[in-house]
């Protein structure tokens, strides 16, 4: 299967790095796509540490679900997302289209706000360190 998340529904787990590692257990190829520009992706990604097989770069969301559709050749495209536009979208490019809900509901993801910051190494108790 390739799983592509909308960045909205993303944004909506609580936990998106940890949702995309369990996705990858289960899907062949999992990506991000969005209509905003692709620095916003980038840096959602890396805050979150998650590693994208693809992601919709400068093109819109519809543009990059064709093409990945023809880059991916898997038995299902599935993709979650958390806007209106999601399952008429979905629906003209050959996508399955499900709700971040129902999403999160079957696999077990936690919805809410993301943490604001990984955490990160501690700094040895160093009280002068930046």
């Amino acid at each position: 299967m390739t799983l592509a998340f909308d960045l909205s529904a993303l944004e909506a787990l609580a936990e998106p790095g940890s949702v995309f590692a369990d996705a990858r257990r289960w899907s062949q190829y999992v990506g991000v796509v969005s209509d905003k520009p692709t620095y916003v992706v980038t840096n959602f990604t890396r805050k979150h540490r998650i590693r994208q097989d693809f992601f919709s770069g400068p093109r819109g969301k519809e543009e990059s679900l064709e093409n990945v559709r023809t880059q991916f050749d898997t038995d299902r495209h599935v993709l979650v997302g958390g806007s209106e536009d999601g399952p008429a979208m979905a629906d003209r490019t050959g996508w399955e289209y499900v709700t971040v809900e129902a999403a999160a509901e079957a696999a077990g993801w936690a919805l809410g706000d993301p943490d604001p910051e990984p955490e990160t190494a501690d700094d040895g108790g160093r009280e002068d360190w930046p």
